[in-house]
């Protein structure tokens, strides 16, 4: 690695660190003022597609962008990535219905899905093995930090600015980060002739859009938030995931075909790479479900006002943000086994705690167990990323480092739906026995009055008569109870599957991966 100076690298850091803040602030600060702009916009049936499209599109550009990072260097394909985030910030905020929104949040996806995993290849490379996990343990602290102020800055925007603001502030930063780099890192040329897996790509993302519609659109049959939802065994929920398996295995066969796969298929003969992908997908399972189900509680069951629900999750991002800077600073004393399977038995006490709550659970009890969760979590991402990149060349750091973040990814996405299942298959059970305790209560009147909607808003909820109204917080305790108990399933798999790291560690410097040909200019 070419010698680079504190004052380059901090300049270096500081685009980074920028980029990362507003990929990762975006979505909170739009979860906040998407009330205010579907008011504007008239565009309630389509609301959940707004955050829908981002996700698809965001998930599926990552394994690609890792690639072509690898391919055509850092700088340019993360430059390109923090452009098609900008442009479709800018469009987002000139947008004048949901259909224009939808559209342009897609291409703001697809740039968002660059900017953590090549930050956090590129700190792989300008940092030697001995200081990467400090810095992955700042930069996961980084994205803890932006759910915890996402929920302020959207308010604040919203309730002193116009709601285009939401997408407007990404500008500036955006670009003074752009700015910092394309000065600061600069990367040799080559003039190999690069070929591009277009087979691949075109078969994974069909095969990722397929699976991820899948799991949005499996429900009860019914329409939710504008999103249609069939049934699971549906003609088109099974032809969406028929589709997914029959693209996944025509990506496999053309990736031990082509020169440059997007995916390089022997990455998973590589114990580090393997076993950080299923830790990665367990662990998304785990912190998805806990991120997603912990705000109904706390809402519905013990009562906490709309007005401070954003900031219903503080304490886990605080705990998480602590425990993801240790990680990054225990990962050159210890193995990736004893740290990650400590994580793990932290997370798993941290659900048991949350599978015993009862309608009787206070706030304090809840803030206990969610910085337990967040403790648990926080180390698992320094490690298991560090992992990976570890494992390989500079070559190849790219794709290792997009994979373990696609896998968490999807197994955020599958772990909600599991679990989704699961809450709504327990409360219908739950409420179908209410008309044997409530005959007093015409079988119309208590269907209309039976909504666990009512628990989340206050005027619906003080005309549902006291006795039923404790009788659906039971049902709901007992429904998002029953999702953290999957949650043990889930990180307990996690903890056994980190048994299979082995001895593996972090590599000395002198064993790290050949020197980077990456210059870094003085601004």
């Amino acid at each position: 690695m070419t010698s680079i100076s504190p004052k380059q690298i901090r300049w270096i850091v500081t685009g980074l660190m920028l980029g990362l803040l507003l990929g990762s602030l975006d979505q909170t600060i739009v979860s906040t003022a998407m009330p205010h702009v579907i008011a504007e916009l008239n565009g309630f049936s389509l609301y959940s597609w707004v955050f829908t499209i981002y996700m698809l599109t965001s998930t599926t550009a990552v394994p690609i962008f890792g690639k072509l990072a690898d391919l055509f260097g850092r700088r340019l394909v993360y430059l390109i990535g923090m452009g098609l985030f900008l442009v479709g910030s800018a469009l987002c905020g000139l947008s004048h219905d949901m259909t224009q929104l939808i559209v342009f949040r897609a291409i703001q996806g697809i740039g968002a899905g660059a900017l953590m995993p090549i930050a956090m290849t590129i700190i792989g490379d300008i940092f030697p093995p001995d200081r990467r996990g400090k810095m992955q343990g700042i930069f996961g602290a980084v994205f803890g930090l932006s759910s915890v102020i996402g929920p302020a800055v959207g308010g604040f925007i919203v309730d002193h600015l116009a709601w285009q603001w939401i997408f407007y502030i990404n500008l500036p930063f955006g670009i003074f980060a752009a700015i910092i780099l394309s000065i600061a890192l600069k990367e040799s040329k080559s003039d190999e002739k690069k070929a591009i897996d277009w087979g691949g790509a075109a078969t994974l993302t069909g095969a990722i859009v397929a699976f991820l519609l899948a799991i949005e659109m499996g429900g009860s049959g019914s329409s939710e938030g504008g999103m249609t939802k069939y049934a699971w065994d549906s003609p088109q929920i099974l032809g969406l995931f028929g589709a997914s398996l029959v693209l996944i295995l025509l990506f496999l066969w053309i990736e031990s075909k082509v020169k440059e796969p997007i995916i390089p298929l022997k990455l998973f003969a590589n114990r580090a790479i393997s076993v950080s992908s299923i830790v990665g997908f367990l662990m998304g399972m785990g912190m998805f479900g806990a991120i997603t189900y912990i705000p109904l509680f706390s809402q519905a069951v013990i009562g906490t006002s709309a007005s401070n629900s954003g900031y219903i999750l503080t304490p886990l991002m605080l705990s998480l943000i602590l425990s993801s800077i240790i990680g990054g600073r225990l990962i050159m004393k210890l193995s990736y086994r004893s740290i990650v399977m400590a994580s793990m038995a932290i997370m798993t006490i941290g659900y048991l705690f949350m599978s015993q709550m009862t309608v009787n659970t206070g706030s304090f009890e809840l803030i206990v167990y969610m910085i337990i969760i967040g403790f648990g979590m926080g180390a698992l991402m320094p490690v298991l990323t560090i992992a990976a990149q570890s494992a390989v060349g500079h070559e190849l750091r790219g794709v290792a480092t997009s994979t373990t973040q696609f896998t968490r990814s999807i197994g955020g996405t599958v772990g909600v739906a599991i679990m989704g299942v699961i809450m709504s298959t327990k409360m219908t059970d739950g409420i179908g026995g209410l008309q044997q305790e409530f005959q007093d209560i015409p079988a119309d009147q208590l269907s209309s009055l039976a909504n666990p909607q009512a628990l989340l808003q206050p005027e619906v909820k003080a005309q549902v008569p006291p006795k039923l109204l404790e009788a659906l917080q039971h049902i709901l305790s007992n429904a998002i109870t029953s999702v953290f108990v999957i949650g043990i399933v889930v990180v307990v798999i996690g903890l056994i599957s980190a048994f299979f790291f082995g001895k593996l560690r972090m590599p000395k410097r002198q064993q790290g991966a050949a020197p980077v040909k990456i210059e870094a200019e003085m601004m």
